[in-house]
């Protein structure tokens, strides 16, 4: 059996929205939002919350242990590092790697994802972009990030992106794309939360449900919907890989 893990990539000091992982969003936190819905997932073993040392994330641990949820804390800067560490302290042999940014994020597109990455012989599977910003899910092994650092020095794009070098080189490691069907594909909804306007878009989204046990597809037919709840953040330019 292997031991499969999700990691979540969470600090306070943001800089364009600080703290927004412990926003109330709707009356819950942020991150209380996100690790609910992935915890319906019938595939994973763990949820391990990807912090760092700095004094400031003493606020995202503080909740971590009042609420038994397994944390690591790593590097701000060198993230490569960071979600490493955290995997080999978990003994994780299948690595689902997240952002904290995306409190929408459901279980039902993280076990659509991995059950591609176990029925097939990829190094990395991975959300294309035809699924909204803010659903995004990496699936790769322990083995294939170790041998990123193994393989060359780091570079800056692996210590704030992670996983670049392993999408990048297709000739060193088979990578897959999973398309979002019609139903989860929605042009120009964005559920990332990086911005005031993010925040306000979420807010709307959680509002429209009597609880956070909405789908993707739930989430979709809202925005269809109410176009002009969802609308304020589509002309955010988002920070790449630059």
């Amino acid at each position: 059996m292997h031991n499969i893990n999700i990691s979540i990539e969470a600090r306070m000091t943001s800089s364009r929205l600080p703290g927004k992982v412990m926003m109330p969003i709707n009356g819950k936190i942020n991150i209380a939002i996100m690790i609910d819905r992935l915890k319906k997932s019938k595939l994973i073993n763990n949820i391990i919350v990807a912090t760092t040392t700095n004094k400031e994330d003493d606020e995202i641990v503080s909740w971590c242990k009042q609420n038994n949820i397994s944390y690591f804390r790593g590097s701000e800067n060198n993230v490569y590092d960071r979600v490493l560490k955290a995997h080999q302290k978990f003994n994780s042999d299948i690595i689902i790697e997240l952002t904290g940014d995306c409190p929408l994020l459901d279980s039902s597109t993280i076990d659509k994802i991995l059950q591609i990455f176990l029925n097939n012989n990829y190094d990395y599977v991975s959300t294309a972009d035809s699924y909204p910003l803010g659903i995004a899910v990496q699936i790769y092994s322990l083995t294939t990030l170790e041998s990123v650092s193994k393989n060359r020095s780091l570079e800056y794009q692996d210590k704030e992106h992670v996983t670049p070098y392993i999408y990048t080189n297709k000739d060193k490691y088979k990578c897959f794309y999973s398309e979002a069907t019609d139903e989860h594909q929605y042009q120009n909804l964005s559920v990332t939360l990086d911005t005031k306007e993010d925040f306000e878009v979420i807010q709307n989204i959680c509002k429209g449900f009597d609880n956070f046990d909405f789908s993707l597809k739930d989430i979709i037919n809202f925005a269809k919907q109410n176009t002009h709840l969802v609308s304020s953040n589509q002309n955010i330019h988002r920070k790449g890989l630059s």
